[in-house]
């Protein structure tokens, strides 16, 4: 058999077994299926190619930056614990060598271009209706972001776009990578644990923690075990509840940062309709839908760090793994020291 008869000969297995596990799951979300099937989600998605799938190509910077032309959409970013609606607009878009924006009001993104390799325009039945998406996905076939139009999208400018970064009719998915294992950390012996101290006092700013981890070659949990005394204190997986409840009978304005490698996603506001269903915390509001896995929160941290503004406190949850799962601040902008009712609200949770 070639090797072409073999990739059909694959392609057709697979969708064969997708299709008894929908029939079996009709409710299950395909990032889901791809999971419980051992596969990526976009080789699930790709099944689809050429009916409601169309593969798009880039350069996807350039694509981001005509995503306003579509108005009003939903922005979706996730990890495996965690997802992050947010409605809105892609406004104030650029890029440098290392990152890319979004800085509206509404819709606030990092995005970190070298992890999107694959873009696709989706169209799927959703409530009896049509949903129309832009689907993004990293080298090993998962997702990095998603956007969603909404009844206020302008669906002209979507169709101009998918026909505009259309992948030419011959186009197949390449093979993809594997995951990649973590990078090697340092032993917890081999931390030099008095200078890693005075390197966390001598914060400027939080984006600066990134090159702490990197000068050290430690993991963010390594770093709050070892961080100076009262700078990383543990508290309860269940803080956030409590955290958010709070924020919501105040009135404080928090800021909840979700991502994964290729992206994360920022919303900076109140919240207010707060729901547990099943293993999932949830925040329903009109315009902002967090959902949180709490039995995959493995450790959750009260942290402060140091910066030209003064000390800046964060919730932060993790995994199993380590990694990180969702962060939460006060509302606050670069050069205004933090807002004090947010470090109030987090006292009175410890």
């Amino acid at each position: 058999m070639s090797t072409t008869e073999s990739v059909k000969a694959s392609v057709s297995n697979l969708q064969e077994i997708y299709n008894a596990y929908k029939e079996n799951n009709p409710q299950a979300r395909i990032r889901n299926a791809a999971q419980d099937l051992g596969v990526s989600e976009l080789e699930l998605l790709c099944l689809s190619l050429g009916e409601t799938v169309t593969a798009l190509q880039g350069p996807f910077e350039d694509f981001l930056k005509e995503v306003k032309s579509c108005k009003r959409v939903m922005a979706l970013t996730r990890n495996d614990a965690a997802v992050h609606e947010r409605k809105g607009e892609y406004k104030n878009v650029s890029f440098t060598p290392h990152a890319g924006l979004v800085l509206g009001e509404e819709i606030d993104l990092r995005l970190f271009m070298n992890r999107w390799k694959f873009g696709f325009a989706v169209e799927e039945p959703f409530k009896g209706e049509k949903r129309c998406s832009f689907q993004f996905f990293d080298a090993t076939g998962e997702a990095v972001h998603k956007i969603y139009m909404t009844e206020s999208s302008d669906m002209e400018a979507y169709a101009a776009l998918v026909e505009k970064y259309k992948a030419s009719a011959d186009w197949t998915l390449p093979l993809m990578d594997k995951k990649n294992s973590r990078p090697a950390q340092a032993a917890e012996a081999q931390i030099d644990k008095n200078k890693f101290a005075e390197a966390w006092l001598n914060l400027k700013d939080t984006h600066d923690f990134y090159l702490l981890l990197r000068d050290f070659r430690i993991s963010r949990t390594q770093a709050l075990r070892n961080a100076p005394e009262g700078h990383a204190i543990p508290v309860g997986n269940d803080f956030h509840r409590n955290m958010l409840e709070k924020a919501s009978e105040t009135g404080t304005e928090i800021m909840v940062f979700i991502g994964n490698p290729g992206c994360i996603q920022i919303h900076t506001g109140t919240v207010s309709k707060l729901l547990q269903t099943g293993p999932w915390y949830n925040v329903l509001d009109e315009d902002f839908n967090m959902h949180l896995n709490e039995t995959l929160i493995k450790e959750s941290w009260v942290v402060k760090k140091p910066t030209a503004d003064g000390i800046v406190t964060s919730l932060e949850c993790y995994d199993a793994s380590g990694e990180i799962i969702v962060q939460f601040f006060g509302k606050r902008k670069p050069g205004t020291p933090e807002n004090e009712n947010w470090r109030s609200l987090i006292s009175d949770c410890m």
